[in-house]
């Protein structure tokens, strides 16, 4: 296998990682220095070799590690799982998408064998060895929507669309940024949006939903998004707030650049074939400080954002009270040069950082 997988973990002693090269290829989100909601799409046609949007669902060397965080998450709260009945033809559609996109960009990790109806599945790194008839509920060990997403890093928001509208009545969500299927099952994109400060105002979603709908196949879409993080969590839902909230009140001076992490979404988004449904990969990353700064024009564009971000934004996406500590940390790694355009980290470009 051509990937090193980690021995880690997400939760408890937090053993979580990145390596050098997971550092240098991080979604970075900030295209100059400063940010406001947009709807920030651009067309899926992959992107540079090893970065994150080279692959339609990028494998890392967290691959392992984060199967086995969902497992765990899925074993205490098996409704961060759903589907409601008229999706299961959509979760044929995403299971089919991902085993045959898996197994053209990582051929070495992941094999499809296809017989008409009957397919082989082979997972490499998790020892998964499944024949079964597509379209057979009965075949597989879970609903298919699920065998393949407890396989697939990443949420998944599967979205019928109807009455000029996309509703979420399908998902696996077990690494997401504070919100809930299990509440927004069933829901369309104005309701499950709902929650986010000055984007509606500013016309954000209606020119969003006007862009989605219009999604063709073979023709994909993606856009990032981001928050922070206290600790290496994937699982921050609302559910776990009792769990993970109260870590916001350890961040200290000395601990903020271990513990504070950049947690970005790489979301993308597939018109389905047999449902025309639309599904939503939604790949979390997570950085914690001390690394990205090792990437001079991030640690300068970083602290320029999180200066000047309104503080409704501050707010909602959840450091508002840990913003001094985290400005007061990233200073030191702004010493007021420009920086390049784009999220690239220009490393052989960029001047190092003038102490």
């Amino acid at each position: 296998m051509t990937i090193q997988f980690n021995d880690e973990t997400f939760r408890d002693d937090y053993t979580f990682r990145n390596s050098e090269w997971a550092i240098k290829r991080f979604p970075f989100p900030f295209h100059e220095d400063s940010y406001m909601y947009s709807v920030n799409m651009e067309r899926h046609r992959g992107g540079p070799d090893g970065s994150v949007y080279a692959k339609r669902f990028d494998v890392d060397e967290h691959y392992i590690a984060e199967m086995r965080d969902r497992a765990l998450v899925l074993a205490d709260d098996p409704l961060r799982c759903q589907s409601l009945p008229h999706m299961t033809l959509a979760g044929w559609d995403l299971l089919e998408l991902i085993m045959v996109s898996k197994s053209e960009d990582y051929p070495d990790l992941f094999e499809l064998h296809r017989d008409g109806t009957t397919w082989r599945w082979v997972n490499k790194p998790l020892g998964i060895d499944d024949t079964f008839t597509f379209m057979d509920e009965a075949s597989l060990p879970y609903g298919p929507m699920e065998y393949i997403t407890r396989q697939t890093q990443g949420d998944f928001a599967v979205l019928d669309q109807r009455e000029n509208n996309l509703w979420m009545d399908a998902g696996m969500v077990t690494t997401q940024a504070d919100w809930s299927l299990d509440f927004d099952i069933g829901m369309n994109f104005f309701e499950w949006h709902a929650p986010v400060p000055l984007a509606h105002e500013m016309g954000v979603f209606k020119r969003a939903l006007k862009f989605l709908l219009n999604v063709q196949q073979d023709s994909p879409a993606r856009r990032l998004n981001w928050t922070m993080t206290v600790n290496p969590l994937l699982d921050t839902s609302p559910e776990n707030y009792h769990k993970w909230g109260i870590q916001k009140t350890t961040l200290t001076p000395e601990n903020v650049g271990r513990k504070q992490h950049l947690r970005v979404e790489l979301q993308t988004f597939y018109r389905l074939p047999r449902s025309n449904a639309l599904v939503f990969p939604i790949r979390c990353y997570l950085i914690a400080l001390e690394d990205l700064v090792t990437v001079p024009k991030w640690g300068r564009r970083l602290h320029r954002v999180i200066r000047d971000l309104p503080a409704e934004l501050a707010t909602y996406k959840g450091f508002i009270d840990n913003r001094p500590i985290i400005l007061d940390y990233l200073s030191r790694f702004d010493d007021g040069l420009p920086t390049s355009p784009g999220i690239w980290p220009d490393i052989h470009s960029e001047p190092p950082l003038q102490t």
